[in-house]
């Protein structure tokens, strides 16, 4: 196994070059007084180490430091802040798979269990249906979205068993309630995902909250058909309270949570029909989406999902087909469509009607929205790629201007239009260009526009180590609600799509070089240049400055 392996080895430096406030050089004194000071460099450093025998094994260690935070010293004396560690195992008759350590668990269409990220609507309007991986390793550094602990998955000819147990400790929110006989009783009200322990809010908050989690699925699968049953139960050592609010009324509270559902996907055909249906132990409420696919012809395809979500569905690792991120408090439709007109040209074009039957943040009623899109795309050859999007999207929320104690709501109607140009010069140069307009309308404020220009060229000979890719982008909008995205390319493994809003310009450079066959580098420096700022960020993240930049490298070995 050993001779057979492939060993892999990540070292990544990441650095923002302007200094910001909560750097600033204060005595330790003031920085415990204060949650204004981080503790630790800006410098965010990661370290992997992962060995993988074919298909088969896969073992490795993960570990990372954000901004901000202490390696090796008082606060941190174990030097990483983060570290994740996973044995892997896939194979086998009955035996399937076996993790040990940090794992991730996908079952069904994410309504009781999903763990990691999941895309929910893209331009690609026939891919809403999730596909499951069950039972896999965990080599991220989101120090939330997994589990810890061991899973096994067993089976015999269809059939399949995946049992899991997970314990690790979570950052809540803690707070005391003086109680009737003058105890204090310790409650979490939230629990904080960004994974930061920079000050020392966020630091008493690290690991504050035990979780454990049990879980199991029972599948029977076949060529064309698959049905799944799952278990998932949570418990926490300090009980969620939160804070009374109209809109978090129905949210969870309590220490204990059982999910159960049933999930199917069948194909008939050219005809797929997939769904699950889910409920959650605190409340009996029943959450369910349900979906089709069907290829109309060789060059048409339809899909239409429905998906209900009472505002009493309770679930703490899940990622349901939606438009807001959790499965709560949601009800739609969607319809989406992809027709190949011809050999050059194509249609994308969804649908989607959604209402949330209850209040949320920043919604103080029952509020409703929609979201259309149509892509037109016409590829004459393998060198060049056109594209042309509309996207108009509503979804109402609280108005910014009102009189009386009653705040109403108002819709929000965002429209974006983008023409984009993919084209390969020659073997190793491809140039592309975006250009993108926003409008959101709104009555509190009026009309906010924005716009987007951007330039990309990446050179990548076939015959030297190396290739660069470089970027130039202007932008001018009237503030942060007409801000734009847009991907970027980036270190292997660092996911990057900024936003874009104010008045001015963003560019990058990165070179990724291969040297002595077993040795990869990245170089990439990026900045923002604001053109009517003169300083940027709030509190600790504060810029005494128009300009916000960062360096970053990283360091690849494959033997």
């Amino acid at each position: 196994i050993l001779k057979d392996s492939k060993f892999e080895v990540y070292m990544r430096w990441i650095r923002g070059i302007e200094e910001k406030k909560g750097y600033e050089d204060v005595s330790e004194e003031e920085k415990l007084e204060s949650n204004s000071y981080y503790w630790g460099s800006p410098d965010k450093l990661y370290s992997r180490f992962r060995m993988q025998y074919k298909t088969n094994l896969s073992v490795g260690v993960t570990m990372e430091k954000d901004a901000g935070e202490q390696f090796f010293n008082e606060k941190q004396p174990n030097g990483f802040d983060f570290y994740s560690a996973h044995a892997f195992y896939k194979g086998g008759k009955i035996i399937r798979k076996v993790a040990v350590g940090d794992y991730q668990v996908q079952f069904g269409q994410g309504l009781a269990i999903w763990t990691g990220y999941a895309f929910g609507k893209t331009a690609d309007a026939t891919s809403g249906k999730k596909n499951p991986r069950g039972l896999r390793q965990y080599t991220s550094v989101d120090e939330t979205r997994f589990l810890r602990g061991g899973g096994i998955e067993i089976g015999w000819k269809g059939f399949s068993l995946t049992t899991w147990a997970s314990h690790k400790g979570v950052d809540g929110s803690i707070q005391l309630l003086d109680t009737l006989a003058n105890d204090e009783e310790r409650f979490a009200s939230s629990i904080n995902l960004t994974g930061f322990h920079r000050t020392n809010s966020e630091l008493e908050r690290k690991n504050s909250v035990m979780e454990t989690i049990f879980g199991a699925n029972v599948k029977y699968e076949t060529r064309s058909l698959q049905v799944g049953v799952t278990a998932v139960q949570q418990a926490y050592d300090t009980p969620f309270e939160r804070d009374f609010r109209n809109y978090n009324q129905f949210e969870f509270r309590g220490d204990e949570l059982l999910n159960l559902s049933a999930d199917y996907s069948y194909v008939y055909r050219n005809l797929n029909v997939f769904g699950e249906i889910a409920r959650s132990s605190s409340s009996g409420s029943f959450a369910t989406v349900q979906g089709a696919a069907v290829a109309l012809s060789n060059r048409a395809s339809v899909s239409v999902i429905y998906r209900n979500y009472p505002k009493d569905y309770h679930t703490f690792y899940a990622h349901g087909f939606g438009e807001s991120s959790r499965p709560i408090n949601e009800e739609g439709i969607f319809v989406g469509t992809k027709f190949d007109i011809s050999k050059q040209w194509s249609v994308n074009a969804y649908g989607d009607i959604f209402k949330f039957p209850w209040l949320s943040f920043r919604v103080d009623a029952p509020s409703e929205g929609y979201e259309f899109l149509g892509q037109l795309t016409y590829k004459p050859s393998s060198s060049l790629e056109v594209y042309a999007r509309v996207r108009e999207q509503m979804r109402q929320q609280n108005s910014r201007e009102f009189e009386g104690n009653l705040r109403p709501i108002e819709d929000v109607v965002q429209r974006n239009y983008r023409l984009n140009l993919n084209y390969k010069i020659s073997d190793a140069f491809r140039w592309k260009s975006r250009v993108e307009f926003v409008t959101v309308d709104r009555e509190s404020i009026g009309r906010q526009n924005g716009i987007v220009l951007i330039q990309d060229l990446l050179y990548r000979p076939k015959k030297l180590p190396f290739d660069i890719a470089l970027r130039y982008a202007i932008f001018d909008t009237d503030g942060f609600d007409a801000r734009l995205y847009a991907y970027e390319y980036n270190l292997q493994n660092v996911f990057s799509i900024p936003a874009y809003f104010n008045d001015g310009s963003r560019a990058y450079i990165m070179l990724h070089w291969e040297f002595l066959k077993v040795c990869d580098l990245w170089v990439r420096y990026a900045a923002f240049q604001f053109a009517n700022e003169e300083s940027l960020g709030q509190g600790a993240e504060f810029i005494d400055g128009s300009s916000r930049s960062e360096f970053s490298m990283q360091l690849r070995i494959k033997i």
